[in-house]
């Protein structure tokens, strides 16, 4: 089985970043200059991903206007030279094809996933977390798609965290395979750090085969009432295999205040028309 499509959950109400998120939704906010989520699409793009499934809620419809045509914006550009930024929307819009299904209800992610059900069909797909940036030159989505490739398996990313954050994540029991792989034994979510059966934390990436669906369909709810994809894994394990990956890369939690002001240095650093300036300017404030 192809992967084609991956959907990307974005009908949360980023109430850690209000006031700006009262009208602006939080996947738009920028790092320096770019909308946290074309990231996160581009990431898709480059792992030879052909359509994006947004999962959407109240207020988000202008994610889905970032990736497309902008005629009137594009014509007064135009029309005052500025022909390199005209381009530069242009390739958004050639990025992908980005269609979108509406979560009436916050009723958790595992609920989210299956909003997307009749537009993934019967067939694998990715999720990608729009909280989590992952920069790598292998990016962290294709890292999976290659294992799963493989296996025919379902996939998540593994990130070690320290003991006292286990709490804050989904964690798997497992075996390692070879370097960097697990076979994924069981899930908990969110466990307090003496009851964790191991450090190794499900971060915001995912392949996962279609048979998930009618698992999360019957799911009951979970912690917080909602449904939890992790529930949902915990009982895929059960049914099939499904394997973790140790993914490459730095991975900036942006979902957090200060993993966002992590995000933004990082990147700025990235880039040679800010390094420098940026390098000069955190050193004088260390000074």
């Amino acid at each position: 089985m192809k992967l084609k499509k991956a959907v990307i959950p974005v009908a949360g109400l980023g109430t850690r970043f209000l006031p700006a998120t009262k009208a602006v939704p939080k996947e738009l906010l920028p790092i320096i200059d770019i909308p946290s989520i074309q990231y996160v699409v581009q990431e898709a793009v480059d792992s030879g991903i052909q359509e994006i499934i947004f999962v959407t809620g109240r207020g988000k419809d202008a994610i889905e206007d970032h990736f497309d045509e902008a005629p009137e914006l594009e014509q007064i550009l135009a029309e005052r030279g500025q022909t390199e930024t005209v381009e530069m929307l242009r390739r958004i819009v050639a990025m992908t094809e980005v269609v979108s299904v509406r979560q009436k209800k916050p009723l958790g992610l595992g609920h989210a996933v299956l909003c997307a059900r009749d537009l993934v069909g019967n067939e694998p797909f990715a999720v990608m977390l729009a909280d989590d940036l992952i920069d790598n030159d292998v990016p962290c989505i294709r890292q999976l798609l290659e294992i799963f490739e493989e296996k025919q398996e379902s996939v998540v990313a593994l990130m070690e965290v320290p003991q006292e954050d286990v709490h804050r994540y989904g964690v798997i029991k497992g075996s390692e395979v070879k370097k960097r792989l697990y076979q994924v034994e069981a899930t908990v979510e969110k466990p307090q750090a003496s009851q964790a059966p191991s450090r190794m934390a499900i971060i915001g990436r995912y392949i996962l085969r279609p048979e998930v669906f009618a698992i999360l369909e019957k799911l009951p709810a979970g912690k917080g009432g909602e449904i939890q994809l992790t529930d949902g894994l915990a009982q895929l394990v059960r049914e099939r295999k499904v394997f973790g990956c140790e993914f490459e890369g730095d991975r900036y939690d942006i979902g957090d205040k200060f993993g966002f002001v992590r995000a933004t240095v990082a990147y700025a650093l990235k880039r040679p028309d800010l390094k420098d300036r940026v390098i000069d300017y955190l050193k004088s404030t260390i000074q």
